[in-house]
């Protein structure tokens, strides 16, 4: 069986969790096996009805009061104690903030290997073969896992979504978790969220990110009056601006920051270090705009314009404007 760690947020299934189930359901019918949607919290049977629409074969709700708000602690423990009892021998989750924090613990946990940011993933030989970028994105990792549960994470907006013709109906099984009392040693106080707050990155299917050419925090306003004019996207940052304190860290994109694999990415006033490069290289189109002409960036990018900024910006979202309207 392949188990897929379900992530919610505000309400609702984050649609990486879903691409991960996607995933999950094309190598389990190519290597026969059977796949499970794990959600975990302290009531969260509610979220069964979004997951039915992509027909995992069963839908396990593992709740306990003390899991109403993430604990790493307390997650890997059910998801280990989960893996135990299920025997099941591959897990998925999703490669966010959350995933790459919790993958490694459950790994850790139950003494398997964990292939991280997965962007393909094939059967042999009865077998997963995963692939994942190394070196900055410069090149590729194609490796098995010998220990069992085989454990992966995949990069957000690579694995496309795939949902069940007529919506099959899968088993729900709810379960009471087993959290000993005083195991979990933090809880959550308080949530603080942005004023305003955006779509995240990962999660964007385009993503407007900008740079030192924009010379101060006061011109992510050009970048923000774009992307209120394209639907689902994002702003992103390279590392320079967030050090700069131009934007908040949540948004920045790159080996030190997140990972991207947008259906778009345009870098504004951004020159393309190779650490930048390395979150976002995947992406399926870049566009890339800046006034140097030898700027590295446009080594990477589909489309470049060569010119200032802010001239580009304004004329850009005045074209994408009528297009959308």
């Amino acid at each position: 069986m392949i188990a897929v760690f379900i992530e919610t947020r505000d309400g609702k299934v984050k649609k990486s969790s879903l691409e991960a189930l996607s995933e999950a359901k094309r190598r389990a019918g190519e290597a026969g096996l059977g796949t499970a949607a794990v959600l975990v919290g302290a009531a969260v049977e509610g979220y069964a009805g979004d997951l039915k629409g992509y027909a995992p074969g069963k839908i396990v709700c593992l709740e306990h009061p003390a899991l109403a708000d993430y604990s790493s602690q307390g997650y890997a423990r059910v998801l280990c104690d989960f893996i135990r009892e299920s025997g099941a021998g591959i897990l998925f989750f999703a490669a966010t903030a959350m995933g790459k924090d919790l993958a490694p613990r459950v790994a850790a946990g139950l003494g398997a290997g964990l292939a991280s940011d997965c962007t393909k993933i094939a059967v042999k030989a009865g077998r997963l073969e995963f692939t994942r970028p190394i070196y900055a994105g410069k090149a590729f990792l194609t490796l098995t896992l010998a220990s069992t549960p085989q454990i992966a994470t995949l990069r957000p907006n690579v694995f496309p979504l795939d949902p069940a013709a007529g919506g099959a109906e899968a088993e729900v099984i709810r379960k009471s978790a087993a959290i000993p009392d005083g195991f979990i040693k933090g809880r959550v106080v308080e949530v603080l969220k942005e004023q305003n707050a955006e779509i995240d990155v990962t999660e964007a299917e385009v993503v407007i990110s900008g740079g030192r050419g924009l010379k101060g925090p006061e011109n992510f306003a050009l970048l923000r009056e774009l992307s209120a004019v394209i639907p689902r996207s994002a702003i992103g940052a390279s590392r320079s601006a967030v050090d700069s304190g131009w934007i908040g860290h949540q948004h920045q994109v790159g080996q030190t920051g997140k990972t991207v694999s947008p259906n778009l990415y345009v870098a504004v006033g951004i020159s393309g270090a190779i650490q930048h490069l390395a979150g976002m290289s995947s992406s399926k189109c870049i566009v890339a705009v800046n006034k140097d002409p030898e700027a590295p960036i446009f080594k990477v990018a589909d489309y470049g314009i060569v010119g200032d900024l802010f001239e580009v910006i304004p004329r850009l979202k005045d074209e994408v404007k009528k297009i959308m309207d």
